[in-house]
């Protein structure tokens, strides 16, 4: 379920309406005069996150093992 904005171009009034992303937009307002309205694109509210944190530690990749032997052509 999604939430969009509409605009009615009759009342002027501004509403959100929750719809299945799979459902046509709506045509009529629901204010009662049936004027027609026009989606809007609105700004989301984010990615909300619950619980006790996040860090960047959490999820960092490991770095790859430094090679600490040197590659010293050989004196045999």
């Amino acid at each position: 379920m999604a939430t969009y904005d509409y605009h009615c171009n009759t009342c002027g009034k501004d509403f959100e309406h929750v719809q299945s992303m799979k459902d046509d937009a709506l045509t009529e307002c629901l204010c009662g005069q049936k004027g027609s309205v026009e989606r809007r694109i609105s700004a989301s509210a984010g990615i909300i996150f619950k619980g006790s944190g996040f860090y960047v530690t959490d999820y960092k990749k490991e770095s790859a093992p430094s090679s600490t032997a040197s590659s010293d052509s050989g004196t045999t």
